[in-house]
């Protein structure tokens, strides 16, 4: 199995914490979220990591070294993660797991996606909680009906973790339609379109988080979450 990591963004949402730096690599007790995501990778066997870089991505290889291999999105100001994955498309062909690099997360949350039965699956949080901001996912019977920020949170069962693995199969699907919508022009949109686009006609399941913790870094409210609730818990459960 591979992993591919979406690194590109700018993070302008953080305002100065990200000026100069990518938020991949904010800290996160001793080590970067960046460092965390590459650990909990290698403990669940997965070494081939392959990050889609962008804004200072000079830095993002001084960072992980020879641990990774790069791909570079020079229009990541542009773009944004559907585009970053089809730049990957060579590297992806025969399954691989899918990341953006500012999800926290538990590494047995990756476990249960690798270990679970569905060869094409997203792990998905299910809580009742959603608004505007949420990448809300409908579910019917483990299956992916619909996953969009714009789904009516009536209509959610949870919300996308980020964290996404396909098989060979899968990824043809899914890369088959990522080629039409970036050749259309849709490249300034996130890959949840593209789930959203096959799921009506290729099973996407979804695997619970179980309450396992984690979260998602988009403002600097959620880096003090994540530094005061999430990773301690983190810590704790992995003890």
């Amino acid at each position: 199995m591979k992993a591919i990591i979406l690194a590109a963004g700018s993070s302008k949402r953080l305002g100065k914490l990200t000026e100069h730096t990518p938020k991949c690599l904010l800290s996160l007790g001793d080590k970067t979220i960046l460092q965390h995501q590459i650990e909990n990778l290698i403990s669940n066997g997965i070494r081939d990591i392959v990050l889609v870089t962008g804004f200072c991505e000079e830095l993002i290889k001084q960072a992980c070294g020879s641990a990774c291999r790069y791909i570079s999105n020079p229009l990541f100001a542009t773009t944004n993660s559907i585009y970053s994955l089809w730049l990957a498309r060579e590297e992806a062909r025969e399954g691989f797991v899918v990341l953006n690099s500012d999800v926290v997360f538990h590494p047995q949350l990756l476990a249960r996606l690798l270990n679970s039965p569905y060869p094409d699956a997203l792990i998905i949080s299910y809580h009742a909680s959603l608004g505007d901001e949420e990448m809300k996912v409908k579910v019917q019977s483990e299956r992916v009906c619909a996953i969009s920020k714009e789904l009516s949170p009536e209509e959610a069962q949870g919300e996308n973790v980020g964290i996404v693995k396909f098989s060979p199969r899968g990824a043809r699907v899914l890369f088959d339609k990522i080629e039409e919508l970036v050749s259309g022009g849709t490249v300034n949109a996130w890959l949840p379109l593209a789930f959203q686009k096959i799921c009506s006609h290729y099973n996407l399941f979804a695997v619970s988080t179980d309450g396992l913790p984690w979260t998602e870094i988009d403002f600097p409210e959620d880096l003090e979450k994540a530094r005061k609730e999430i990773y301690p818990r983190i810590l704790t459960a992995s003890s």
